[in-house]
């Protein structure tokens, strides 16, 4: 039986000691739901839980462990040329047994062969134990749960717990999702920094991180100076933002404020639809259509052009951005209280004068946030700068030459098979801490402007 099966079935067992432990409460108190301590809908749950739980964590218990028993079950039987080598020389073996199975075994050695016959035995032989165990533990799991209802059980209580319980799993996987990305990160930037110093990437104006096979060879010393790419990042984002956040906000501003219902019903989903577009079509966007055309109007005013400028890369990113800050900004401005708004027309301001000292002041926590994530979307965008924008990473604030960002060379760092034992891939790693730590410089202030501009208006 199939793992997506045994789940699917062990969902239906569950359902039915739903049904079991909800009869069960009604039929100890004949009816008189009253007399229970809980709904009998929480009995239900209770003896459904009693069911899942315990099957659940035995099915993933016997997957954790599964494939490592079965593999020491396979390198046992191979002969002993075989058995009496090298952990990485096994992990090699155990791989090409595994594919071996997946593909045609006909033409590899009869050792391995057979050692393939072996591991699908096992694997069916495996998938049946745990469908028989899991099976029978969930119908022992339902009659156990039907068993411990009575009339003044708790089952309320208990099914509260395990629900709480859950919701703190969920909350601390997410937490240690986090934390393990930071140090994953810290302890990968921390190797490159022993092999580069970290005054030289802060403050390097370099970045070459080409690494030599062999002394000899040109490039055997990498330039790892990241200023051009901090550089590149700033001006590209900076771009956007100038096209996004006026545009993005007067849009907001009118179609919460000047629009009919009719127009805005129109307007907002049709902008909305923007931020649906996938990246990659923005890049052709930028490379077939703003790229050429910016290169005609600098050609007919003299100006010169790379084929490959920050300007273009910044222009179609505002475009892909502007939602971000149209959305949020009419979400909180349509949210800020109609009483501000009667009180100042009743002290005789205008409806101009209305937005720009009440409404825009009351709504900006919602409208920094929804800036803040435009902009960490300007930082973090990759396809439209690798299309519009270009490798190359120059020192230069001239929107009208090609620069690189740092997202854009950790994709090109990491691109293919890579060793990460080398500067070359690990300076990918500390690019990445750079980018961690000037987000986070962005939340706090973002959030020390919300919690100033809310505690006026509260």
């Amino acid at each position: 039986m199939q793992k997506s099966t045994l789940l699917f079935l062990l969902m239906l067992i569950s359902a039915y000691a739903y049904h079991i432990g909800r009869h069960r409460s009604r039929q100890i108190v004949d009816g008189r739901v009253n007399d229970l301590h809980s709904l009998p809908s929480y009995y239900g749950y209770y003896t459904a839980l009693w069911c899942l739980l315990p099957s659940l964590a035995f099915v993933f218990l016997w997957m954790g462990f599964e494939t490592s028993v079965i593999d020491l079950m396979v390198i046992k039987t191979l002969p002993d040329a075989n058995r009496e080598i090298s952990d990485d020389l096994r992990g090699l073996l155990i791989n090409e047994i595994h594919n071996a199975l997946s593909g045609d075994a006909s033409h590899t050695k009869p050792e391995i062969q057979a050692a393939v016959e072996y591991l699908r035995h096992l694997k069916i032989l495996s998938n049946w134990l745990l469908s028989f165990f899991a099976i029978s533990l969930a119908i022992l799991g339902a009659f156990l749960g039907r068993s411990y209802i009575t009339k003044e059980h708790r089952a309320r209580n208990q099914v509260e717990k395990v629900i709480m319980a859950f919701l703190v799993g969920s909350s601390m996987i997410a937490i240690l999702t986090t934390v393990g990305i930071v140090l994953s990160v810290l302890f990968e930037s921390i190797r490159f920094f022993d092999k580069v110093p970290i005054t030289d990437f802060l403050f390097g104006l370099q970045w070459s991180p080409q690494i030599a096979m062999r002394p000899d060879q040109a490039g055997s010393s990498g330039a790892f100076g990241a200023v051009p790419l901090f550089t590149g990042t700033l001006l590209i984002s900076a771009i956007a933002l100038i096209v996004s956040v006026p545009i993005g906000l007067m849009s907001a501003i009118y179609l919460a404020e000047y629009a009919s219902l009719r127009f805005r019903s129109v307007a907002k989903p049709l902008l909305e639809i923007l931020a649906g577009i996938p990246t990659v079509v923005y890049g052709f966007f930028a490379v077939l259509t703003v790229a050429p055309f910016i290169r005609e109007v600098g050609a007919d005013l003299g100006v010169s052009v790379s084929s490959e400028s920050a300007l273009a890369a910044g222009l179609v990113m505002g475009i892909m951005i502007i939602p971000f800050v149209s959305s949020l900004s009419d979400d909180f401005i349509n949210a800020v209280p109609q009483a501000l708004r009667d009180g100042a027309y009743a002290l005789g301001a205008t409806q101009s004068e209305t937005i720009r000292q009440v409404v825009i002041p009351a709504a900006l926590p919602g409208i920094v946030g929804g800036i803040l994530l435009a902009a960490s979307r300007a930082i973090g965008e990759t396809m439209i700068v690798v299309m519009a924008a270009g490798l190359a990473a120059n020192l230069t604030a001239n929107p009208l030459e090609a620069v690189t960002t740092v997202t854009t060379q950790i994709v090109t760092l990491l691109v293919g098979d890579q060793e990460f034992d080398s500067p070359k891939t690990l300076a990918a790693f500390a690019l990445g801490l750079v980018l961690f730590v000037v987000t986070l410089i962005l939340n706090i202030i973002a959030l020390h402007i919300v919690r100033k501009y809310r505690e006026q208006y509260e």
